[in-house]
């Protein structure tokens, strides 16, 4: 007999595995193309040198490598924090579930890794996205409210492009988010009691 915790343990994921193939049935015959854009991890190289390039030109160079270095930790915390989740928590993939398949996943491209518990692509997007916006908010002359929105919005649709590939759960994507925008605003704190020293 299972346990009060196992049934509602079993109705979360139940849940999650709906929502997601909700979500991914929401495709389109044009948006493939679109959302593996999205989560093409090298297209968005000419976003992040922008970004620095307009750290350098607000901050000055002292304190944008420190903004520089905030940012990789960021990357870097919420990049390897999701492969140890993934590795301790072995929960496959849409991609890779003989169920979420049979019921009608749409799985443009391959398949992914095995493991996808959290989303590495939510927590690196949000929290560059955190991290970024937290630096800029330094510089007093502006209120950066624009870029807020606009990185904010960013970050969910890069997430976003993982359920309509079939290579997260909306839980995945939640969670990675969650982690993410976390880390950001921590390093973005560390940067600033730094920032203010120098």
């Amino acid at each position: 007999m299972e346990s009060t915790a196992q049934v509602i343990g079993n109705a979360i994921v139940q849940a999650d595995k709906a929502a997601t193939l909700s979500l991914n049935a929401l495709h389109a015959y044009w948006s493939d193309a679109v959302w593996i854009c999205f989560s093409d991890k090298w297209i968005w190289a000419p976003l992040y040198t922008l970004v620095l390039f307009f750290l350098f030109r607000r901050l000055g160079w002292k304190i944008a490598l420190l903004a520089l270095a905030a940012i990789v930790l960021t990357i870097v915390c919420s990049d390897q924090g999701a492969n140890v989740f993934k590795n301790w928590a072995c929960r496959l993939r849409p991609s890779h579930d003989a169920w979420m398949l049979s019921h009608g996943l749409h799985l443009p491209g391959d398949a992914g890794g095995l493991y996808g518990f959290f989303s590495a692509h939510a927590a690196n997007s949000f929290g560059f996205a955190a991290v970024s916006l937290g630096i800029f908010r330094t510089d007093g002359r502006h209120s950066y409210k624009a870029y807020g929105w606009a990185i904010m919005i960013w970050a969910f649709l890069v997430s976003l492009s993982r359920i309509f590939l079939g290579r997260h759960y909306l839980g995945d994507i939640l969670v990675g988010a969650g982690v993410g925008l976390l880390l950001g605003w921590l390093f973005a704190l560390l940067f600033r009691r730094l920032a203010g020293r120098i």
